[in-house]
């Protein structure tokens, strides 16, 4: 039986639009494809060429099975390098200035087991910048309330300082660091004191220091970057290169040297 004239119509009618939607959808433009990728790039499969790296970050070996333990007396632990034949640096950030929200994605994409050595001052009201990048896998560490110098100030002083940063981080993350890096590097009998009075289990300071022109610059030793050197990333200057751009410059040595990031507080 042939189907009656409307039905044939009809029938045609709904085969052109079923045409019509299949070739508007093949001849979409891979210009808007690329485009909507860019604005996405956690969708990319190779996020590491999206943040200016050749090639993925290898996964850092697996660290000891156990810290090494607090002496029962005696001064607190300084460290500047981390003693260990696995090739992994530890990557540091001091002071809180920069809150680039893009540096959260990097960490994220990249994993990077960052630490983040805040003070008080100077992150200001911009703290749940921090919290996200806890969230993505960075821990959050010690560096004083005011970022004063710490040497030669009093231990009542001193001790405000250090504790008074516990306090805060534990009011905002729940948590009370066990690591802590003096303002500048300097510190005195008196800031082991107050900051072991505080918690802390580890003075951390560094080897090497990625300065706001992108440059590594090292306190002692061989100039070049070695299995267990702590790198600080201070806050960069208006004019230098954002924390991103520095970070990026610092994995490029990081690889080129045949080393990969550990995590500093599965170490300390």
């Amino acid at each position: 039986m042939r189907p009656a004239p409307g039905a044939r119509g009809f029938a045609a009618v709904v085969l052109a639009s079923a045409l019509l939607a299949g070739c508007a959808a093949g001849s979409a433009d891979p210009r808007d494809r690329t485009a909507r990728s860019a604005k996405n790039p956690t969708h990319t499969t190779e996020p590491y060429r999206h943040w200016g790296l050749s090639a993925p970050l290898p996964a850092p070996p697996s660290p000891p099975a156990r810290r090494p333990p607090r002496p029962a007396e005696g001064p607190l632990p300084v460290v500047h390098r981390v003693d260990t034949h696995r090739k992994v640096v530890f990557l540091t950030y001091d002071d809180g200035a920069e809150k680039d929200p893009r540096f959260v994605d990097m960490v994220r994409e990249l994993r990077l087991p960052v630490s983040m050595f805040l003070t008080d001052s100077v992150v200001g009201p911009g703290y749940g910048h921090f919290a996200r990048l806890r969230s993505v896998g960075a821990s959050i560490q010690n560096h004083t309330l005011d970022h004063a110098a710490l040497r030669g100030l009093p231990y009542a002083g001193q001790r405000a300082e250090i504790c008074g940063q516990q306090n805060k981080l534990r009011a905002r993350f729940g948590i009370r660091p066990r690591l802590f890096r003096p303002p500048y590097g300097t510190y005195d009998t008196t800031t082991l004191r107050a900051a072991a009075h505080c918690g802390v289990t580890a003075v951390v300071l560094w080897r090497a220091a990625m300065e706001g022109d992108g440059e590594l610059t090292y306190a002692k030793g061989p100039a070049r970057l070695r299995p267990g050197d702590i790198v600080s990333v201070p806050s960069g200057e208006p004019a230098g290169l954002s924390l991103r751009e520095r970070t990026t410059r610092l994995l490029r040595e990081i690889q080129r040297q045949g080393l990969t990031v550990g995590r500093l507080e599965d170490y300390l």
